[in-house]
């Protein structure tokens, strides 16, 4: 009887695994590997940290996904607030002053997380169009304000922003820039205060409208900001007249154990882009939030309509979700246990480092980690095939689904588990680790 249920699953993969093939174009997908394999995991159903295949394996989502279920998976509290959204008002536009109740409670709940005085947000589907956006209106903003040379945008390098053609433009990991016509005027500096400086000098501060950045870099590989960086960039932007654009995308609604990333680092930014986290992934919604000042002048200085804007900006049910959302992380205290869980992994961590010598560099902050592996000990070169994709591969033997990053020679492992993680399941994925760690490097 097992036996044949087995078989049922399996003849149930091959089938949608055919179609996918045939109709379904994947994002930031080999097509070669594609149409050669197949999909890796046909999920069916989330639990809590886990996922499960069509085929019946559980899995600990160990990124969340991409780094976006905070509040883990299978919540039914997220579906009731959609379909009683839905029921009674499933779309209508926010275009030209008109409005509907979840954006205005949804704008006015950001607006209190939110550190300094952001406080109003332009909502969009996601963090591709949240970053395009920013960039869209702080060039409008120079314009208005009769500055009409600002116009570039300084990014740090190994950032990423997203893959629309301006935010894939400000992205500092050049494989994603590796497509013809890049919109201009984007530049990049390496996360060495001096090197902001010099580009700022070089260019002249008379043609720079921003400067953008993670707090902390998460696809470049989870790396934290050289210390009091983003304090020394307040004040130069400040002294140079250049808007400060954090991207939250990631760091945002308590994944570093904060509400946001930048309070780690005691700066407020002019303009922060949300994502992925204020619905944990139920729901395609992001946003632009501005400062109060920035706010005020391009009311003062504005006369026309600024032509910009999404046919999903504001859309009523995902606010009505992302609503749910917040409360949920606010009722459970899930950022304390962010906090406490994220120790817990940090000192997993670094007893994987004792334990391993090919293990150079833990780091992390909350629920947010990564561990660095060396190269080749005896000839200084990467390995053929970077360790950590090996070590990925398997994890998943093991139930784990993890990140190799391996952009710009790097070889690192990437963890952002869940909110709602527990001991336990911590010290299952250390304990996975180990494991895969042990037999890869046995060959």
């Amino acid at each position: 009887m097992i036996l044949k249920k087995n078989e049922d699953l399996q003849s149930k993969y091959e089938e949608l695994a055919a179609i996918d093939k045939r109709h379904f174009m994947h994002p930031t997908t080999s097509f070669k590997q594609q149409q050669e394999q197949g999909p890796k995991f046909i999920f069916t159903e989330g639990k809590g940290i886990y996922l499960k295949d069509i085929r019946g394996n559980w899995i600990i989502d160990g990124l969340s996904s991409l780094w976006n279920v905070n509040i883990g998976h299978g919540r039914p509290e997220l579906g009731i607030a959609a379909m009683e959204q839905m029921k009674k008002l499933a779309f209508s536009s926010t275009f030209a002053t008109n409005s509907h109740e979840p954006v205005i409670r949804l704008s006015e709940k950001v607006a209190e997380m939110m550190p300094g005085d952001l406080s109003m947000t332009f909502f969009t589907s996601g963090g591709s169009e949240a970053n395009d956006t920013a960039f869209k209106t702080v060039r409008h903003y120079w314009e208005l304000k009769g500055c009409f040379g600002k116009k570039k945008i300084i990014s740090r390098k190994k950032s990423y922003h997203g893959v629309s053609v301006g935010a894939s433009s400000a992205t500092g990991l050049p494989a994603f820039r590796a497509f013809p016509s890049l919109a201009p005027d984007f530049y990049y500096v390496d996360s060495q205060i001096e090197s902001l400086k010099n580009l700022i000098k070089e260019e002249g501060a008379d043609t720079i409208a921003a400067f953008i950045s993670e707090p902390i870099q998460g696809s470049g590989g989870v790396n934290l900001p050289p210390e009091n960086y983003f304090k020394e960039v307040r004040e130069i932007c400040d002294q140079n007249n250049i808007l400060f654009i954090a991207d939250e995308v990631i760091t945002g609604f308590g994944r570093t154990g904060k509400n946001f990333g930048m309070e780690n680092f005691d700066a407020v930014p002019d303009i922060m882009v949300i994502a992925k986290g204020i619905s944990s992934g139920y729901a395609p919604i992001g946003g632009m939030v501005i400062s109060e000042k920035l706010k005020n002048e391009l009311i003062e200085l504005s006369e026309g309509v600024f032509m910009h804007g999404y046919t999903y900006s504001g859309h009523p049910m995902c606010c009505a979700v992302a609503l749910k959302n917040l409360e949920i992380i606010e009722e459970e205290n899930l950022i304390g246990n962010v906090r406490n869980m994220g120790d817990k992994m940090q000192e997993g961590f670094k007893w994987l480092k004792d334990r391993h010598e090919v293990i150079s560099d833990v780091r992390g902050m909350g629920l947010l980690g990564a561990i660095e592996l060396m190269k080749d000990k005896d000839t200084n070169t990467s390995f053929e095939q970077p360790l950590s994709v090996k070590v990925v591969e398997e994890a998943l033997n093991h139930g784990l689904l993890g990140r190799s990053i391996i952009y710009e020679g790097q070889d690192t492992l990437a963890f952002a588990p869940p909110f709602c993680i527990n001991k336990e399941q911590v010290e299952k994925i250390i304990s996975i680790i180990d494991t895969s760690l042990t037999k890869v490097l046995k060959g």
